[in-house]
């Protein structure tokens, strides 16, 4: 299956039109700073760009990011203007044909955004194997991925790969394809449904409890939205199965707990996050408004707390006191569906 995904990817495909679903499509809504940042970004990087949402995690000056499955590099040189040249972003790709695409534009890109070095780098490999191309442990700060996950054959490597590079409270922050149920085998190895992002799908509860396992406690949902399939010969062969496009951000933080536990604890925005003056937006369900007494659970606070987004919040409270799970911490499909309505999972 890897050889049929490097060759839809490097020779099947040879622009966004050529794709049979929207699954990899959804850069409809850039938000207005992104959109400068993308118009330097040369046309063939664009042309070659399969993703499925526009992978921007905050906070990235100086950072290094690692970017699982960069294709072409569109995301990586959007991602280098953010992180700045005293930052770095690292593309892994186990497409030649894409790489080679990506390498060519690199002095074009480091002229035009002004920078004396570049601070890109593209590697050739598989991102279940990161240890294979040196990739240290703690060495991370921040992982990004767009629609790439899924096609990868042994998903926990994958997960486990990243939680080792990352430095502690670091994060995975990615875009990636779902469905309401397992997948079943036949469909597995139908090359088309594969490479369009489907087949390779995880059923969501599947991905939770296997993010989970590899150390990610706590995933956060932070966008989402159901996937339309028009092609009448997909839609014949997936039947019933319902696919979602995701965003999920995962962090690396060691403590954790399972669910979402009342100990009493708040926070306050400053309003200092570039770009997000009026109110930070965690995930799905912790959109924070400057200046704002927001009650969080203990692993909400956290995230803001030993992370890179410590020094924008207020905190009060400590973990002296609990008071329980947070009321409505469900445990239902956290997607919203547009043919069943809206079904949301409740969090603090």
């Amino acid at each position: 299956m890897q050889e049929i995904v490097q060759k839809y990817y490097g020779e099947t495909l040879t622009s966004t039109h050529d794709l049979q679903t929207d699954a990899c499509c959804t850069d409809t809504s850039l938000p207005n700073f992104v959109k400068p940042l993308m118009a330097r970004v040369h046309d063939e990087v664009l042309t070659r760009y399969y993703g499925c949402g526009l992978i921007l995690p905050e906070l990235l000056e100086g950072l290094t990011i690692l970017d699982l499955g960069c294709g072409a590099g569109r995301d990586v040189y959007v991602l280098s203007q953010l992180v700045g040249e005293k930052g770095q972003v690292i593309g892994v790709d186990m497409t030649e044909e894409q790489l080679a695409v990506a390498r060519q534009h690199e002095k074009y890109h480091q002229k035009t955004f002004g920078y004396k070095r570049s601070n890109v780098q593209f590697l050739y490999g598989y991102i279940e194997r990161l240890h294979e191309l040196e990739l240290a442990d703690d060495s991370v700060d921040v992982i990004v991925s767009n629609c790439v996950i899924n096609l990868a054959l042994d998903k926990a490597a994958v997960l486990r790969e990243a939680f080792r590079v990352l430095k502690p409270g670091g994060e995975l922050y990615f875009s990636d394809v779902y469905s309401d149920r397992r997948i079943p085998e036949v469909l597995t190895h139908d090359p088309v449904l594969y490479g369009e992002c489907l087949s390779g799908a995880l059923y969501w509860n599947d991905f939770l409890q296997l993010s989970r396992k590899n150390g990610f406690t706590d995933p956060r949902l932070v966008d989402d939205r159901p996937i339309n399939l028009s092609h009448s010969e997909l839609v014949e062969k997936t039947g019933n199965i319902r696919f979602y496009s995701a965003t999920y951000r995962l962090f690396k933080l060691h403590d954790l707990e399972l669910a979402c536990e009342d100990h009493g604890q708040s926070v306050v925005y400053r309003g200092t996050i570039p770009h997000h003056h009026h109110a930070f937006r965690l995930d799905k369900h912790h959109f924070i408004e400057t200046g704002k007494q927001f009650p969080v659970c203990g692993n909400t606070w956290r995230m803001l707390h030993n992370t890179r987004f410590k020094e924008h919040f207020d905190f009060y409270g400590n973990f002296d006191q609990h008071f329980g799970i947070f009321p409505g911490c469900g445990m239902g499909i956290p997607f919203a569906d547009a043919t069943v309505g809206e079904q949301t999972s409740g969090c603090c």
